[in-house]
């Protein structure tokens, strides 16, 4: 049996987003599950479009999510380079095999002359094709013309992994540019051989490739070359689903959203989601789960919508998954300034109290400041809360202090206080969503936070009590 070889092969021409990432995924679960090997490999054959560190932001982002390749840049392997830029004599020999064999030629024409022929066609109400302008003679390549593909234009029948029967016309298939002027191969041609001197049994790609095929198997039998499986993955869509995502739909740099707070386990469980089902109800997995579940066939054909939302609840069930230890090692650039002095201890208390409560490791500022410092009384807070706007500045005020003298005669753990809060309620008369919001609010000053009375138990008596009565002093 072949041992299964996968490859992501991205353009350093900009960030990784979603959908690139999507890709690598998938290609990393198919290799990990048949013991295969995964391999990185750089297609930087357009140096116009190329960006300064992208490839050191394509590692980085793969590693971010737990992506590990076997062979590829970096690391090395048996079909080294791994750099397209740096197999240039690879490519130009198999180019001259199929200028050997009759299967391409010197495009001696300028760009002018390929634009006149454009407009003929045009003009005529026909599609332009290359293959209707071959030159009977062409010149002797000598590496200074584009090389054309010599195409065969025939009728293809085959079977895509995802998107099942496909099947295309001779109008699918031109002739193509192999090698440019510059001696850079294109896409079309380098990937191809690479393909097929790395062993790679299983190519996925974004549908925008999907009618490239016929060209990509005309060339494979040209140069004898046996296919791969095909697995064509649909477009990941803005929320809307009206259009491909796009930047300014939230396709920004996958790194980005570490930045942000979210976790690791989280995007992975996301992107392998995002088009993919297992056919059961199950929304999280982990990434053994995935490894041992995924499958190409599972894999709608239709597009996938981009959901940040249901990204941002599912980084809040992942953070609730993760040991107390875990979590403090990744919460370490996310603390707010006045907690940087305080002891590892006092913070481990914090993280225990809010974990529950984290959407993002980015909320830990949020959520733990006013453990740390004392907050600014804020009465705005109070007027904007729908329950609370409805009593007055003196019924507040007598809250208030009704709670200070429950709570300066309580044991302070957290059941003691629990206790006496559910006796206030008794006393007062009021629901929690209004006592509790505004002893919460009197405490913290801040739009959310965890249980009551852990809070309290955790500020202790004396910040409590204080607290407390400069909210009063504050209205």
């Amino acid at each position: 049996m072949t041992s299964i070889r996968t490859r992501f092969a991205p353009s350093p021409t900009g960030f990784m987003h979603v959908g690139g990432v999507r890709t690598a995924l998938f290609a990393w679960l198919i290799a990990r599950q048949n013991g295969g090997v995964f391999i990185l490999r750089i297609e930087d054959t357009d140096k116009v479009r190329e960006v300064e560190g992208s490839i050191t932001q394509i590692k980085d982002s793969l590693r971010w999510l737990g992506i590990s390749w076997d062979e590829g840049i970096e690391v090395g392997g048996p079909h080294e380079p791994y750099l397209q830029s740096e197999r240039l004599p690879i490519y130009k020999e198999w180019a001259q095999k199929l200028v050997d064999s009759g299967r391409a030629y010197a495009d001696p024409y300028s760009q002018a002359e390929l634009e006149g022929f454009r407009d003929k066609a045009k003009a005529a109400k026909r599609p332009f094709l290359y293959r209707d302008h071959r030159p009977i003679q062409p010149p002797v390549w000598d590496g200074s013309q584009p090389l054309r593909f010599k195409s065969d234009p025939k009728n293809y029948a085959w079977k895509d992994a995802v998107m099942g029967d496909l099947a295309s016309g001779p109008e699918a298939i031109d002739d193509f540019i192999l090698i440019k002027s510059d001696g850079f191969p294109t896409y079309n041609f380098c990937h191809i051989v690479d393909d097929a001197l790395m062993g790679i049994t299983h190519v996925l790609r974004s549908q925008e490739f999907i009618s490239s095929t016929p060209k990509f198997l005309n060339l494979y039998e040209a140069l004898e070359i046996e296919q791969p499986v095909l697995a064509t993955l649909p477009y990941v869509m803005a929320i809307d689903g009206k259009k491909k995502l796009g930047k300014r739909d939230g396709a920004k740099d996958i790194l980005e959203y570490g930045h942000e707070g979210y976790v690791p386990e989280a995007m992975m469980n996301f992107l392998a989601t995002l088009g993919w089902n297992d056919g059961t109800e199950q929304e999280i997995f982990s990434v053994n789960e995935l490894i041992k579940k995924f499958s190409l066939d599972r894999v709608q054909k239709s597009p996938a919508r981009f959901d940040e939302q249901r990204l941002l609840w599912l980084n809040g069930q992942w953070i609730r998954r993760l040991a107390l230890e875990d979590l403090y090692e990744r919460a370490t650039n996310f603390w707010p300034e006045c907690a940087q002095q305080a002891s590892e201890g006092a913070k481990k208390q914090v993280l225990a109290l809010v974990q529950d409560r984290l959407k993002t490791l980015a909320d830990l500022a949020v959520l733990s400041s006013y453990f740390f410092e004392e907050p600014t009384p804020n009465w705005t807070m109070i007027d904007d809360n729908k329950q609370l706007s409805k009593l007055s500045r003196d019924e507040h005020i007598a809250l208030l202090r009704t709670s200070i003298n429950e709570l300066s005669s309580s044991k302070f753990d957290s059941e003691s206080i629990q206790i006496t809060l559910n006796r206030l309620l008794e006393i007062t008369g009021q629901k929690p969503a209004i006592l509790f919001s505004l002893i919460r609010l009197g405490v913290s000053w801040a739009p959310f936070s965890p249980a009551l009375n852990d809070t309290i138990s955790a500020l202790g008596q004396h910040a409590t009590l204080d607290r407390l009565q400069q909210a009063i002093d504050a209205a």
